[in-house]
């Protein structure tokens, strides 16, 4: 069953920005959303994050739980996503501080 998902990639490669509007709509710059087969969304995940480099990519997907959706994450990134007792936050990371836990 296909599902609609949201892809924010920024700093990402070009060919891999042409890569996901073969499946997604850029509906602003490094703003993909579109409906997708849960395969589909993996493999392009994977894409994403074999290549976010020094870039950054959050992948949101509906999925069944209290919030309706879940996050994954790729890259450096300020913002850190955690969980607290099956509800996501984003957490964010003060200047030089290390990544903790990668959700």
């Amino acid at each position: 069953m296909s599902s609609m998902i949201v892809l924010s990639a920024t700093a990402v490669p070009d060919h891999l920005r042409g890569a996901l509007t073969r499946w997604l709509l850029e509906v602003t710059p490094e703003l993909y959303i579109g409906t997708v087969s849960a395969r589909v969304r993996d493999e392009l995940w994977s894409s994403v994050a074999a290549c976010a480099d020094d870039g950054m990519a959050v992948l949101a997907y509906p999925t069944d739980n209290e919030q309706g959706f879940a996050l994954r994450t790729a890259g450096t990134r300020r913002r850190e996503t955690m969980d607290f007792d099956g509800l996501v936050l984003i957490a964010f990371q003060r200047q030089g501080q290390e990544t903790a836990n990668p959700f």
